[in-house]
């Protein structure tokens, strides 16, 4: 592989959420850090080579995004979605969380409902009732070791206060990569029910073999105009730090309501090395993510396999896309204050709790498997020892 993802880059003492807040929360408990969304992977060689740009001219005064930006973004849809989009329906956010916040103050009103299908990233959830708005639970079911929507479900949800669903595409924790067929399902109840459908879809670009994203807002015209899309390049190419969100919105009435709100918080003003980090990355980017999309799969595939073979009361599920693994750890026998109490004090590790995706999320963990191969083995390594050293082996089990 021309790039070298093996490579450990030493991310302690850099202000990384990921890194250092372990040190300031647990006190120096020597916790290896698998939790947030944020990989330990070096971006693309033509990434860094704008941002240096950039910072050699010195001057970093206000920024405008130029017709060359909005055209690597839709550039970047069509050649790796096939969804082609109009440079009219772009719009901004510094985050993918921020731009939720700014659909439900923009779409709803204090006390409508806001539709999620947990267990689900859980800034949805605190995104909704910040704003005084009520969470409508639309859970998914778990089937033998898969989750799928439940539609019977839905259709009961679409009560005279749920103005808006909040999707997750593909979905966060639980890997799911949805099909067309079931895209086009939730997008025919929101137009049946007039709810402004909102499309996360920041993880779309790291797919697996076998899998294809399919864009929400691509299905049919009619779903379109009832869609907010939210992408980004900060997991694809590790930019969360550059806060630098592309909100695609075609219906120019749900735009011009969004837009009015992003200008009354001053919230559109994007920074001058986002901007030429997003089109550095979608105009020269492709073959670092071709090879990155290698590595990850192969990251997965070594920890399923050692789960399976070393931790077998641990299920880790088969992603479909994203760098995050949901681990079902319902087996171990511990309530979940225990279980997670375990992992951070006996296995030393720190992963998202389930919990907080919401209901369905008791007895689970998250792990992030977007780190070099020595990272991951050590995290499970430690998992497996905690493990071994700690639990009643289960009758029939060999540890």
């Amino acid at each position: 592989m021309k790039y070298d993802f093996d490579r450990v880059i030493e991310r302690r003492h850099t202000h990384s959420s990921k890194w250092d807040l372990g040190e300031e929360i647990f006190k120096g408990k020597n916790l290896l850090p698998m939790w947030v969304a944020d990989m330990d992977f070096a971006t693309a060689p033509c990434v860094v080579d704008a941002l240096k740009k950039v910072a050699e001219r010195g001057i970093f005064g206000y920024p405008y995004r130029p017709r060359s930006y909005k055209e690597a973004i839709k550039g970047w849809m069509e050649r790796r979605h096939g969804w082609g989009i109009d440079t009219d329906w772009l719009t901004y956010s510094p985050g993918v969380v921020t731009a939720l916040n700014l659909c439900i103050l923009s779409y709803t009103q204090p006390g409508d409902s806001v539709i999620i299908q947990p267990p689900v990233y859980y800034p949805f959830s605190r995104c909704i009732e910040n704003n005084g708005r009520r969470v409508e639970n639309n859970p998914l079911r778990y089937e033998n070791g898969r989750y799928v929507m439940d539609f019977d479900d839905l259709d009961k949800r679409a009560s005279a206060r749920a103005r808006m669903m909040i999707l997750s595409s593909p979905h966060n924790p639980v890997g799911r990569v949805w099909t067309r067929e079931e895209l086009e399902k939730v997008g025919e109840f929101c137009v049946k029910n007039d709810i402004v459908l909102v499309s996360d879809e920041i993880h779309s670009d790291l797919i697996y073999k076998g899998q294809r994203h399919v864009p929400t807002a691509s299905i049919s015209g009619e779903i379109s105009r009832q869609t907010v899309t939210c992408m980004a390049p900060s997991k694809t190419f590790n930019l969360a730090g550059l806060k630098t969100s592309s909100i695609i919105i075609s219906n120019p009435r749900l735009r011009r309501l969004y837009n009015t709100m992003l200008a009354n918080l001053s919230l559109g003003m994007d920074n001058s090395f986002g901007m030429a980090a997003l089109e550095a990355a979608y105009t020269g980017g492709d073959e670092w993510l071709d090879e990155l999309l290698v590595y990850l799969q192969a990251n997965m595939e070594f920890t399923l396999k050692y789960f399976r073979e070393k931790i077998p009361r641990i299920e880790a599920l088969a992603s479909e896309g994203t760098y995050l693994l949901w681990l079902d750890c319902r087996k171990l026998g511990l309530d979940p204050a225990a279980l997670n109490d375990f992992m951070l004090k006996k296995a030393k590790v720190w992963l998202d709790e389930g919990p907080l995706f919401g209901p369905g999320g008791e007895g689970f963990q998250r792990i992030n498997i977007g780190c070099p191969r020595s990272i991951l083995e050590e995290g499970l390594g430690r998992i497996e020892k905690a493990v071994r050293e700690n639990l009643n082996p289960i009758q029939g089990e060999d540890l």
